[in-house]
């Protein structure tokens, strides 16, 4: 896997005194085509997966992660893969979830079993984690084309968008797995979609991936335009199927991979950019990683330009240390791997000595005198070092982990704490013998008291002081 391949130092420029994210936002698989969605506070991203030693776009599964802070990813594992479509037989390639009555709906675009033609499937979830089931039993839509993107308008008129090299849509009725009427194609003119040179089957510089969405009362199509090496572009239109007029680039070709494909979002008062490049270590147009940046529209609601960077966003509030937390909530992993836990979720595994988890901005407030970790380990287990600012900063805590008879047979260790104060970087470096140590499903301190934050309502204006503050249409003015 790729976390084990390389123990990869980032180098990050860093804001004093904000934490800001690490890009790529996994580093233990290779994720492209991010689909970012909104839902209860936090920032979903559904990627698909492109295997390790890829020379194609190989593909079988697709992952979530999920953020309340825009800095640690929680990896929520493989919800949808292939199988999932008892019809089709290939290519697991970019798709993007909308919620809708209550339920989560995942529109991916995979090659038929019964004449090899790329078609669009729908998943249906009761949760944004899954597991997804399809929907229908056979394809909701097909052409031969890909890039399915799901948009709801104010009015309630759902459409799914697709294509490459043509830009289709479809109006999907309320159930979310139905259309009226047929496809659509939408014409890609020059003045629509800019204009391509050198290629005069393909006059305009459309060529895959749409996003669309509307803001401030515009309608914005985001793409990857002219391959390749591909960039992302934007069109807006006045209303959902157009007349589109194109506005320029917004990412220029960069990133180590031929291929990108954006998503775009709102989260707590920031907007942000998420996209793919070649990053990680063997990484490239087949074996690509899923990234983010924060951005802010100009004034008259055109993009600025976004270049790709390792620092990422800064984070929203913090992460508090006193409530349980995933293994698997991570900003950067060094050697690591994680699977499916036997208890539910994920955990971390694959543990050697020296393997590193990075968790940001966590707010130990007063102090922390106790670090508890549930962990399983089928040898002698190892040591978890507890450690401040990196990798190799101060030493708050060790614990020992021992041998539990199985990979999953799960149990607690708990170790003092002393030096835990304020607001850190959290590294959890492990130690031990040669091989193997040991799996952790979830971590958290004790003994302190949760940072409390002071908090204005962005629309009453009211100020508060709480301890775990829900961030929706609040802004934390400082931590007291």
């Amino acid at each position: 896997m790729v976390a084990a391949i390389a123990s990869l130092a980032c180098a990050v420029a860093v804001l004093p005194g904000t934490a800001r994210a690490d890009n790529p936002i996994v580093q233990n698989i290779y994720t492209a085509d991010p689909a970012p969605m909104v839902h209860n506070g936090r920032v979903y991203v559904y990627t698909g997966h492109d295997e390790d030693g890829s020379t194609y776009f190989t593909m079988r599964e697709w992952r979530v992660y999920s953020s309340a802070d825009m800095v640690n990813w929680t990896d929520h594992g493989v919800p949808m893969s292939l199988a999932t479509f008892a019809w089709a037989d290939a290519n697991a390639w970019a798709g993007q979830v909308v919620a809708r009555n209550g339920k989560f709906y995942w529109y991916v675009p995979v090659r038929q079993r019964s004449n090899g033609q790329m078609v669009i499937g729908v998943g249906v979830a009761d949760s944004p984690t899954g597991p997804f089931r399809d929907a229908l039993g056979r394809p909701l839509v097909g052409n031969g084309e890909i890039d399915p993107h799901a948009f709801i308008d104010d009015d309630g008129q759902a459409y799914l968008y697709w294509g490459n090299p043509n830009l289709w849509y479809v109006r999907l009725n309320p159930d979310m797995i139905s259309f009226s009427g047929g496809a659509t194609q939408i014409p890609l003119s020059t003045a629509g979609y800019g204009t391509r040179t050198g290629n005069p089957s393909r006059p305009t510089l459309y060529e895959e991936g749409p996003w669309v969405y509307k803001r401030n009362g515009l309608y914005y199509n985001v793409f990857a335009a002219e391959c390749c090496s591909e960039f992302i572009a934007y069109s807006t239109a006045p209303g959902p199927t157009g007349p589109w007029t194109y506005r320029g680039a917004i990412m220029p070709r960069q990133g180590s991979s031929f291929t990108n494909h954006a998503g775009v979002i709102d989260f707590n008062g920031g907007s942000y950019f998420f996209y793919h490049n070649g990053a990680l270590p063997g990484g490239g147009g087949y074996t690509r990683s899923v990234a983010v940046e924060r951005f802010t529209y100009n004034s008259n609601g055109t993009f600025p330009t976004i270049n790709m960077t390792t620092a990422g966003p800064p984070q929203v509030g913090t992460l508090n240390p006193y409530a349980r937390q995933e293994a698997e909530t991570i900003a950067w992993g060094s050697g690591i791997e994680t699977e499916p836990s036997s208890e539910g979720g994920m955990n971390v595994g694959w543990i050697d000595n020296g393997d590193t988890i990075k968790v940001k901005g966590v707010a130990f407030g007063a102090g922390a005198t106790s670090f508890t970790a549930r962990v399983a380990s089928g040898t002698s287990g190892g040591r978890i070092e507890v450690r401040l600012d990196s990798a190799s900063g101060p030493l708050v805590g060790t614990c020992t982990v021992g041998g539990t008879g199985g990979w999953q047979n799960w149990t607690n260790t708990t170790c003092g704490v002393s030096g835990a104060t304020g607001t850190h970087d959290l590294y959890l470096r492990f130690a031990g013998g040669s091989g193997n140590l040991f799996n952790v499903n979830w971590w958290q301190f004790g003994g302190g008291a949760s940072p409390s934050y002071r908090i204005s309502n962005r629309n009453s204006g009211q100020v508060v002081d709480v301890q775990q503050p829900n961030l929706d249409n609040l802004a934390v003015i400082g931590q007291v």
